[in-house]
């Protein structure tokens, strides 16, 4: 199982914790991301390799490749490759075993169960059993890492997770388009009120005291109601700016068990059938 190719479509922070559970298994990974990723918790996105060529997040290295041969370099050394390819060609060029959309676009752009023997989704927008084989619950609560084999996972609420009685005011909004221009870099102690950003001249400020746990790349062209920002109220959670969320961890854990589930099944009706 070990030389069985993964393909994981998105490389954000709930993305970059199943990239992480995955490779720490032994299991080969393929990252396709568009070519200008909008994370906001870069510290902890396997998406950065696209800007800086490569990126190293608890240890686990990956880089940028530019074609099929880079690929196949990184995975001899050990390392996690990063393609610009937002149309999945990779898919037909590699053949993998196991594909995860990852891109938590709140809709399907484009995976479906054709594309590898094992196919699963990262929260709404799939239905499980017609799109995918699998979708994982994102949703905070008691149901967060659930496999669900038949229908979908809870819509999207629009409502960010609740920290210390902090929800929609930790997370910052671009109010216009434009080119944005921090102020503030992730790991910063700011204040409610204090600038952090502007975008098209206008001042972006913080919601409320907090660590900047987030904030969009520099220079990035952004759109009105684009998420930009996400401030954590607990002033001793800077560290945890560089580490993967519980929730990502969570989600990892569950995609790795979908997996194994299904290969499992598979090869119990390859017996059943001789």
């Amino acid at each position: 199982m070990l030389e069985e190719i993964i393909i994981i479509r998105g490389g954000g922070d709930i993305a970059s914790g199943t990239i992480q559970k995955l490779y720490r298994s032994g299991l080969k990974v393929l990252i396709l991301e568009i070519e200008n990723p909008t994370s906001i918790r870069r510290n902890v996105c396997f998406s950065e390799a696209i800007f800086q060529n490569y990126v190293e997040i608890e240890g686990i290295r990956a880089v940028k490749a530019g074609n099929i041969d880079e690929v196949r370099k990184s995975w001899r050394e050990g390392v996690i490759p990063v393609v610009i390819d937002p149309k999945g060609k990779y898919v037909d060029l590699v053949k993998p075993q196991v594909l995860v959309d990852a891109i938590l676009a709140k809709r399907n752009l484009g995976t479906n169960r054709r594309m590898a023997p094992i196919t699963i989704a990262l929260g709404p927008g799939f239905e499980a059993g017609k799109d995918v084989d699998v979708v994982v619950e994102t949703n905070r609560g008691h149901n967060l890492g659930k496999l669900i084999f038949q229908g979908c996972a809870v819509k999207n609420t629009g409502i960010p997770g609740d920290i210390k009685g902090y929800s929609r005011e930790r997370v910052i909004y671009s109010p216009v388009e434009g080119i944005i221009d921090n102020v503030k870099e992730i790991g910063d102690i700011v204040k409610a009120g204090e600038n952090i950003a502007c975008v098209d001249n206008i001042s972006i400020k913080a919601t409320i005291d907090g660590v900047l746990r987030g904030i969009i790349r520099n220079g990035s062209n952004v759109f009105k109601g684009l998420k930009i920002a996400d401030i954590d109220p607990r002033l001793n959670e800077v560290e945890n700016c560089n580490t993967i969320s519980d929730k990502a961890r969570n989600i990892g854990g569950a995609v790795l068990e979908a997996i194994l589930y299904l290969k499992n099944r598979q090869q119990y009706y390859k017996k059943q059938a001789i």
